[in-house]
């Protein structure tokens, strides 16, 4: 069945108490939060989000490099000033390289040019090391010139078995 089909059922429910439209843009904590699209991940409940308060920058990994566009546009039109970075535990990220990737992909297509072209133009920004990922990540966006100066950056790692999050940096 295609998941799609109970958008609209869904969304007529969320409506019926939705109350929130006088939101404005900008987040009203001024802070972002770069984590995983993984689905364990759902980072408003596991850190007291609320609407309005935050934006949420999602990607596989949750990886800062991939993110940058968005936390540029974030900080430089709607006023953020602080990062939060979250890696998780059990992260898919942790488990191929971009090498393996590519041979996969060009394995399920194997006479398709085009795919084998443009999957080498991709690099996947897997990591080996989760906690150095973090750091690296933190620093990555501390030392990028687009990032606004005295913007604080804090690393994380969330704890998928548990449910805790550990201050990494």
């Amino acid at each position: 069945m295609s998941n799609h089909l109970n958008f609209s059922q869904h969304n007529q429910e969320y409506a019926t108490t939705f109350d929130k439209g006088g939101l404005a843009l900008p987040p009203a904590k001024k802070y972002i939060v770069v984590t995983c699209m993984d689905a364990r991940i759902e980072p408003a409940s596991q850190l007291g989000i609320e609407l309005g308060d935050a934006h949420v920058i999602r990607n596989a990994g949750g990886v800062a490099k991939e993110a940058l566009r968005s936390i540029v546009i974030s900080q430089r039109l709607l006023g953020t000033r602080e990062i939060a970075v979250f890696h998780h535990s059990g992260c898919g990220m942790l488990s191929f390289t971009t090498d393996h990737l590519r041979r996969v992909v060009k394995e399920a297509e194997p006479d398709n040019a085009a795919v084998a072209e443009a999957v080498e133009d991709i690099h996947f920004l897997e990591f080996a090391d989760l906690q150095e990922s973090v750091k690296s990540d933190v620093k990555f966006l501390q030392e990028h010139p687009l990032i606004l100066k005295g913007t604080e950056v804090t690393g994380w790692v969330y704890h998928v078995e548990t449910g805790k999050i550990t201050r990494i940096i």
